[in-house]
């Protein structure tokens, strides 16, 4: 596979970045030294993982030598923790030439999140107050527990919340449009192109609570909310709940957007021609195996499947 069309995984980047940590602020044994050798020859994509976030540690190389010096010997005397380091190499990147357009897309911010996943990962985690929480595909939280409130951050992607009810501290979820809160609820949240999607289960869920704009989502309802605050109702072709069960669900859903959908669960590159972007998906489909569900388009509508790499697929007219 020539190399341009390789593409490490998040994971991998991940792997890279906490490789970059260990090294730059730690002292390496000779055998954590040969640890790294071991996982460089592991897996052909950490190679081009290690040299996507090399130039991080260039960065930390311009800077000058005795901020450096004394950043990492405070680091090294407060044993601080490897979030903490992670955020430290970011803001010492911020402050060579390094800015954030550029450690974007290593995924910088999922990893400084508490909780986060890659591509095509899923994760279910219980709450210190017994509430259920699972990130979707790509997406990143953090959890910020008081002695008053209980809080998440959206950072990216989506997640769904089943909050324990028998904790009364309201439970308050920040994203990007705005802030939600509950007591007893249980919602997905997603970020898309127009702004934020909340689909409600149960209980009372408080959309921009103490605004002018404040309003109740209903249990049972899904909503789409724009960024200049609009709101309005909707029944979207694709459960909202599904991917909760491991499943991708849709009913007649256009080819175009299901391949969409699809793509947000598997890395590298898939397309879908122009000329079969209309014709219409329904079915429920196991998210574990995308390159099944491909097999079953082709096998159910007049589709070629047609794989350049591993990474790059299109789907064209049969």
């Amino acid at each position: 596979m020539p190399m341009h069309e390789q593409k490490p995984a998040q994971a991998q980047v991940d792997q890279a970045i906490d490789w970059l940590v260990k090294l730059r602020f730690g002292s390496p044994s000779p055998h954590a030294q040969e640890q790294f050798r071991q996982w460089l020859a592991s897996h052909p994509h950490n190679p081009l993982a290690w040299q996507r976030v090399s130039h991080l540690d260039e960065e930390w190389a311009r800077l000058p030598k005795d901020l450096s010096r004394r950043t990492l010997q405070g680091s090294q005397r407060q044993r601080i923790s490897r979030r903490d380091q992670l955020k430290l190499l970011a803001l010492l990147a911020v402050g060579g030439s390094l800015g954030w357009a550029a450690r974007e897309p290593l995924g910088l911010p999922q990893l400084l999140a508490d909780t986060s996943t890659a591509t095509g990962e899923r994760r279910q985690l219980q709450s210190s107050d017994g509430s259920r929480i699972q990130l979707n595909t790509a997406s990143a939280i953090d959890l910020r527990f008081s002695a008053g409130l209980r809080q998440i951050e959206l950072i990216r992607g989506e997640v769904s919340l089943a909050s324990n009810p028998d904790d009364t501290r309201p439970f308050r979820i920040d994203t990007r449009i705005g802030p939600l809160l509950t007591l007893d609820g249980q919602l997905v949240l997603r970020e898309n192109d127009q702004g934020l999607l909340v689909a409600v289960r149960r209980g009372e869920v408080t959309l921009f609570p103490g605004s002018p704009a404040q309003l109740q989502v209903p249990p049972g309802e899904t909503w789409q909310v724009w960024a200049n605050g609009r709101h309005q109702a909707v029944q979207p072709q694709n459960d909202p709940w599904g991917w909760t069960d491991g499943v991708l669900s849709v009913q007649q859903m256009a080819l175009g957007e299901f391949v969409s959908e699809l793509a947000r669960y598997r890395p590298g590159l898939l397309r879908c021609a122009p000329q079969v972007a209309q014709l219409k998906v329904s079915g429920t489909y196991q998210l574990a195996d995308t390159e099944q569900i491909l097999r079953l388009l082709a096998s159910s509508l007049p589709i070629r499947v047609h794989h350049r790499t591993r990474y790059w697929v299109s789907i064209d007219a049969a």
